[in-house]
Protein backbone atom coordinates (compact mmCIF):
# COMPACT_ATOMS: atom_id res chain seq x y z
CA UNK A 1 0.00 0.00 0.00
CA UNK A 2 1.49 3.33 -1.12
CA UNK A 3 1.19 6.17 1.38
CA UNK A 4 1.56 9.81 0.39
CA UNK A 5 2.52 11.76 3.51
CA UNK A 6 2.38 15.09 1.61
CA UNK A 7 -0.70 14.86 -0.60
CA UNK A 8 -1.76 17.68 -2.90
CA UNK A 9 -4.75 18.35 -0.65
CA UNK A 10 -2.67 18.84 2.51
CA UNK A 11 -2.93 22.65 2.51
CA UNK A 12 -6.67 22.52 1.98
CA UNK A 13 -7.10 19.99 4.77
CA UNK A 14 -4.97 22.07 7.16
CA UNK A 15 -6.91 25.26 6.42
CA UNK A 16 -10.23 23.49 6.97
CA UNK A 17 -9.02 22.02 10.27
CA UNK A 18 -7.82 25.45 11.44
CA UNK A 19 -11.20 26.92 10.44
CA UNK A 20 -12.89 24.35 12.67
CA UNK A 21 -10.48 25.25 15.49
CA UNK A 22 -11.26 28.99 15.27
CA UNK A 23 -15.02 28.74 14.81
CA UNK A 24 -15.44 26.10 17.52
CA UNK A 25 -13.36 28.26 19.84
CA UNK A 26 -15.74 31.20 19.31
CA UNK A 27 -18.69 29.09 20.47
CA UNK A 28 -16.70 27.69 23.38
CA UNK A 29 -15.57 31.16 24.44
CA UNK A 30 -19.19 32.28 24.74
CA UNK A 31 -19.92 29.29 26.97
CA UNK A 32 -16.73 29.96 28.97
CA UNK A 33 -17.76 33.57 29.61
CA UNK A 34 -21.08 32.31 31.00
CA UNK A 35 -19.14 29.85 33.20
CA UNK A 36 -20.84 26.74 31.84
CA UNK A 37 -19.70 23.16 32.33
CA UNK A 38 -18.49 22.77 28.74
CA UNK A 39 -16.18 25.63 27.85
CA UNK A 40 -13.61 26.60 25.24
CA UNK A 41 -11.48 23.45 25.35
CA UNK A 42 -14.45 21.09 25.13
CA UNK A 43 -15.97 22.89 22.15
CA UNK A 44 -12.65 23.16 20.31
CA UNK A 45 -12.01 19.45 20.75
CA UNK A 46 -15.52 18.57 19.58
CA UNK A 47 -15.24 20.82 16.53
CA UNK A 48 -11.75 19.69 15.54
CA UNK A 49 -12.60 16.05 16.12
CA UNK A 50 -15.68 16.31 13.93
CA UNK A 51 -13.68 18.14 11.25
CA UNK A 52 -10.93 15.53 11.32
CA UNK A 53 -13.40 12.65 11.08
CA UNK A 54 -14.99 14.35 8.08
CA UNK A 55 -11.60 15.03 6.45
CA UNK A 56 -10.61 11.40 6.94
CA UNK A 57 -13.90 10.34 5.41
CA UNK A 58 -13.44 12.65 2.43
CA UNK A 59 -9.68 12.36 1.76
CA UNK A 60 -8.25 9.59 3.90
CA UNK A 61 -9.03 6.62 1.70
CA UNK A 62 -8.16 8.07 -1.69
CA UNK A 63 -5.19 5.67 -2.01
CA UNK A 64 -7.41 2.59 -1.85
CA UNK A 65 -9.97 3.72 -4.41
CA UNK A 66 -10.32 1.59 -7.50
CA UNK A 67 -12.79 -0.11 -9.74
CA UNK A 68 -13.70 -2.55 -6.97
CA UNK A 69 -13.67 -0.03 -4.09
CA UNK A 70 -16.39 2.58 -3.67
CA UNK A 71 -16.40 4.86 -0.63
CA UNK A 72 -19.33 6.65 0.96
CA UNK A 73 -18.02 9.73 2.86
CA UNK A 74 -21.43 10.31 4.45
CA UNK A 75 -21.15 7.16 6.57
CA UNK A 76 -18.61 8.63 8.99
CA UNK A 77 -20.58 11.89 9.14
CA UNK A 78 -23.68 9.94 10.15
CA UNK A 79 -21.76 8.27 12.97
CA UNK A 80 -20.59 11.66 14.25
CA UNK A 81 -24.18 12.86 14.46
CA UNK A 82 -25.10 9.77 16.46
CA UNK A 83 -22.08 9.78 18.74
CA UNK A 84 -22.14 13.47 19.66
CA UNK A 85 -25.53 12.95 21.31
CA UNK A 86 -23.88 11.03 24.15
CA UNK A 87 -21.49 13.90 24.87
CA UNK A 88 -24.32 16.44 24.79
CA UNK A 89 -26.43 14.36 27.16
CA UNK A 90 -23.61 14.45 29.69
CA UNK A 91 -24.04 18.19 30.34
CA UNK A 92 -27.80 18.06 30.93
CA UNK A 93 -28.86 17.91 34.57
CA UNK A 94 -32.27 17.50 36.17
CA UNK A 95 -32.80 18.66 39.76
CA UNK A 96 -36.25 18.68 41.29
CA UNK A 97 -37.90 18.74 37.84
CA UNK A 98 -35.72 21.73 36.84
CA UNK A 99 -33.65 21.08 33.72
CA UNK A 100 -30.33 22.83 33.15
CA UNK A 101 -27.63 22.44 30.54
CA UNK A 102 -29.87 22.30 27.47
CA UNK A 103 -28.24 25.28 25.76
CA UNK A 104 -24.74 23.96 26.45
CA UNK A 105 -25.73 20.54 25.06
CA UNK A 106 -27.16 22.27 21.99
CA UNK A 107 -23.96 24.29 21.57
CA UNK A 108 -21.93 21.06 21.59
CA UNK A 109 -24.26 19.69 18.92
CA UNK A 110 -23.87 22.84 16.79
CA UNK A 111 -20.09 22.79 17.26
CA UNK A 112 -19.95 19.27 15.89
CA UNK A 113 -21.94 20.43 12.85
CA UNK A 114 -19.58 23.40 12.42
CA UNK A 115 -16.58 21.08 12.51
CA UNK A 116 -18.19 18.72 10.01
CA UNK A 117 -18.97 21.63 7.68
CA UNK A 118 -15.35 22.80 7.84
CA UNK A 119 -14.11 19.29 7.18
CA UNK A 120 -16.44 19.00 4.20
CA UNK A 121 -14.99 22.17 2.65
CA UNK A 122 -17.78 24.55 3.69
CA UNK A 123 -16.05 27.04 6.05
CA UNK A 124 -18.20 30.00 4.97
CA UNK A 125 -21.48 28.30 5.85
CA UNK A 126 -19.84 27.14 9.10
CA UNK A 127 -18.90 30.75 9.90
CA UNK A 128 -22.46 31.86 9.17
CA UNK A 129 -23.72 29.19 11.56
CA UNK A 130 -21.48 30.55 14.32
CA UNK A 131 -22.79 34.09 13.70
CA UNK A 132 -26.39 32.86 13.89
CA UNK A 133 -25.54 30.93 17.07
CA UNK A 134 -24.17 34.08 18.73
CA UNK A 135 -27.27 36.04 17.69
CA UNK A 136 -29.46 33.31 19.18
CA UNK A 137 -27.77 33.20 22.59
CA UNK A 138 -27.38 36.99 22.90
CA UNK A 139 -29.87 39.14 21.00
CA UNK A 140 -32.69 36.60 20.87
CA UNK A 141 -32.30 35.75 24.56
CA UNK A 142 -32.40 39.48 25.40
CA UNK A 143 -35.63 39.90 23.41
CA UNK A 144 -37.33 36.82 24.89
CA UNK A 145 -36.64 37.98 28.45
CA UNK A 146 -38.44 41.23 27.70
CA UNK A 147 -41.61 39.62 26.43
CA UNK A 148 -44.60 39.95 28.77
CA UNK A 149 -44.79 36.91 31.01
CA UNK A 150 -48.19 35.41 31.68
CA UNK A 151 -46.93 31.96 32.60
CA UNK A 152 -47.83 29.81 35.56
CA UNK A 153 -44.31 29.44 36.96
CA UNK A 154 -42.22 31.89 38.99
CA UNK A 155 -38.63 31.46 40.10
CA UNK A 156 -37.48 33.21 43.27
CA UNK A 157 -34.29 33.29 45.29
CA UNK A 158 -35.30 33.51 48.96
CA UNK A 159 -33.02 34.34 51.89
CA UNK A 160 -34.31 33.41 55.32
CA UNK A 161 -33.13 32.73 58.86
CA UNK A 162 -31.95 29.21 59.50
CA UNK A 163 -33.39 27.01 62.24
CA UNK A 164 -36.64 28.91 62.79
CA UNK A 165 -39.00 26.91 60.59
CA UNK A 166 -39.14 29.70 58.02
CA UNK A 167 -39.01 27.35 55.05
CA UNK A 168 -42.08 25.55 56.38
CA UNK A 169 -43.87 28.89 56.64
CA UNK A 170 -42.90 29.78 53.06
CA UNK A 171 -44.23 26.49 51.71
CA UNK A 172 -47.45 26.84 53.71
CA UNK A 173 -47.99 30.45 52.60
CA UNK A 174 -47.42 29.57 48.94
CA UNK A 175 -49.83 26.64 49.21
CA UNK A 176 -52.48 28.87 50.79
CA UNK A 177 -52.08 31.30 47.88
CA UNK A 178 -52.65 28.53 45.32
CA UNK A 179 -49.07 27.68 44.37
CA UNK A 180 -47.15 24.41 44.31
CA UNK A 181 -43.59 24.89 45.57
CA UNK A 182 -40.40 23.13 44.44
CA UNK A 183 -37.05 23.62 46.17
CA UNK A 184 -34.19 23.55 43.66
CA UNK A 185 -31.17 23.96 45.93
CA UNK A 186 -30.07 25.75 49.09
CA UNK A 187 -26.88 27.46 50.22
CA UNK A 188 -25.87 28.50 53.73
CA UNK A 189 -24.53 32.03 54.23
CA UNK A 190 -22.80 33.53 57.23
CA UNK A 191 -24.40 36.65 58.70
CA UNK A 192 -23.82 38.82 61.78
CA UNK A 193 -27.11 37.74 63.37
CA UNK A 194 -26.76 34.01 62.68
CA UNK A 195 -26.83 31.65 59.73
CA UNK A 196 -28.86 32.55 56.67
CA UNK A 197 -30.10 30.14 54.03
CA UNK A 198 -30.45 31.15 50.38
CA UNK A 199 -32.91 28.91 48.56
CA UNK A 200 -33.78 28.77 44.87
CA UNK A 201 -37.47 27.97 44.61
CA UNK A 202 -39.98 27.43 41.83
CA UNK A 203 -43.64 28.32 42.43
CA UNK A 204 -46.19 26.89 40.01
CA UNK A 205 -49.73 28.18 39.97
CA UNK A 206 -52.17 25.32 40.43
CA UNK A 207 -55.33 27.42 40.58
CA UNK A 208 -56.65 30.00 38.14
CA UNK A 209 -57.53 32.37 40.99
CA UNK A 210 -54.14 32.07 42.72
CA UNK A 211 -52.93 35.19 44.51
CA UNK A 212 -50.92 37.29 42.03
CA UNK A 213 -49.01 39.11 44.78
CA UNK A 214 -46.89 36.11 45.76
CA UNK A 215 -43.68 38.17 45.82
CA UNK A 216 -45.00 40.65 48.41
CA UNK A 217 -46.60 37.97 50.56
CA UNK A 218 -43.38 35.99 50.79
CA UNK A 219 -41.32 39.11 51.50
CA UNK A 220 -43.50 39.98 54.49
CA UNK A 221 -43.15 36.58 56.19
CA UNK A 222 -41.31 36.68 59.56
CA UNK A 223 -37.74 35.44 59.19
CA UNK A 224 -37.58 36.16 55.43
CA UNK A 225 -34.80 38.67 54.73
CA UNK A 226 -34.94 38.95 50.95
CA UNK A 227 -36.90 37.65 47.96
CA UNK A 228 -35.46 38.15 44.49
CA UNK A 229 -36.89 37.15 41.14
CA UNK A 230 -34.61 34.78 39.24
CA UNK A 231 -34.42 34.26 35.51
CA UNK A 232 -35.04 30.69 34.38
CA UNK A 233 -31.86 29.28 32.93
CA UNK A 234 -31.60 26.22 30.66
CA UNK A 235 -27.92 26.84 29.92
Amino acid sequence: MDLDLLPDTLLTEALLLISAFVLSGVIGLEREIRQKSAGTRTHILVGMGSALFTLVSAYGFAHVLGDDVILDPSRIAAQIVTGIGFLGAGVIFVRQNIVSGLTTASSVWVTAAVGMACGAGMPLIAALTVVLYLLTVTLLTWLVRRLPKHGRTRLYSVRYADGRGVLRDILRAASDMGYESTLSHTKRLEASDGEVVEASMRFTRRQQNADEDLFRQLSELPGVFEVRSAEQEHD
